[in-house]
């Protein structure tokens, strides 16, 4: 492609996937992290021995502002991925939680708003913007919930309702990137994200289920189900996520100012109690779990209606959720001493 291209929490599981698809195809990538996440270190001497064209910075969007100012100004594209991304620690600290999401993003938009220059902003946002969606009608269908009136899911049309700390940050930089495009003439996309899975995802219990429940299940550590296990949501492998944002980024000029949805939709689709089977299926042997109460703010059924971004993007998935599961739990087995030697799992 060879853009120089800006990703921010480049170590994280997204950014370093990322980093590595661009790079592999020509990029100069810069992946800039502070290196708070357990597993970001790893994710950074992976990049480091894999790739020549990716120099690494280490800051923090939050306080680091001449650093990021510097970065923005001699790149073509920039990627954002640095976010503090669990609900359940946004309920223990939110103002932590602003100040990266919302504050980090808008110190980004307006690095970029002072220089003389326009780069290309993509956003990874959420689909806890749409909120608990509790109006949406659903039923059981076996060990799943199910809508009963969106058979493609949830569209970008869907009303707003930023639910929980997480949501309402998300929420805010998600507006913010979409604004700045009308209001300052940005060249931005936003990306509202489901679930996310794929190798260099060190998950724990309140972000990255899909590789927690394998980590746990293959290391023999307890499992909580929260609810009842039958919450769906659309997952997405993430060399498909990839392709996206490659897809949206070499057409930027005629997709500036949108939003859209990218998720697996209603092609591929997983519950909890469905994943906790194809584990038991894979390992031989039945998966102990006890189950919770319901987290606040948990949707029952989440499916992202991706019909805009394959209309305007031209884009869809690729990996069907079989192969994709197959393809995480192989990378998990062959990295689980990984997990152990970064403490997301005992010794």
């Amino acid at each position: 492609m060879g853009k120089r291209l800006l990703i921010t929490g480049g170590c994280g599981f997204i950014g370093t996937n990322l980093a590595d698809h661009f790079a592999s195809r020509g990029s100069d990538v810069t992946v800039l992290d502070n290196l708070s996440r357990r597993g970001s270190i790893k994710n950074m001497e992976y990049l480091q021995q894999k790739h020549s064209n990716i120099s690494f910075v280490h800051a923090d969007i939050r306080t680091d502002l001449k650093t990021l100012s510097k970065e923005i100004a001699s790149t073509d594209a920039i990627l954002h991925f640095a976010s503090q991304v669990a609900v359940t620690t946004s309920w223990e600290n939110p103002r932590e939680d602003f100040d990266i999401n919302a504050t980090g993003t808008l110190n980004i938009l307006e690095a970029i708003r002072s220089q003389n220059v326009n780069p290309a902003l993509l956003y990874a946002s959420t689909n806890k913007v749409y909120g608990g969606m509790e109006d949406i009608s659903v039923s059981l269908a076996n060990n799943r919930y199910i809508y009963n009136d969106l058979p493609e899911g949830i569209p970008e049309t869907r009303l707003l309702d930023f639910h929980s700390p997480y949501g309402c940050s998300k929420g805010t930089a998600d507006q913010y990137i979409r604004d700045y495009a009308r209001m300052y003439g940005l060249r931005t996309v936003v990306m509202r994200q489901s679930c996310i899975y794929g190798p260099r995802q060190y998950g724990i219990t309140d972000q990255g289920w899909v590789a927690w429940f394998m980590v746990a299940a293959c290391s023999g550590q307890p499992l909580r189900v929260y609810g009842d296990g039958k919450q769906t949501r659309d997952i997405l492998y993430i060399s498909d996520l990839a392709h996206a944002y490659e897809t949206a980024l070499n057409q930027i000029d005629t997709v500036s100012g949108q939003i859209f949805n990218i998720g697996g939709g209603a092609k591929n689709t997983l519950s909890v109690l469905e994943l906790l089977q194809f584990l038991s299926t894979k390992l031989g042997h039945s998966v102990d779990y006890t189950f919770a109460p319901w987290r606040p703010g948990d949707q029952p059924c989440y499916i992202s209606d991706i019909s805009k971004a394959k209309s305007i993007l031209g884009w869809e998935p690729e990996i069907e959720t079989e192969r994709g599961l197959e393809l995480l739990f192989n990378w998990i087995t062959s990295h689980i001493d990984e997990f152990r030697t970064i403490g997301i799992i005992p010794k």
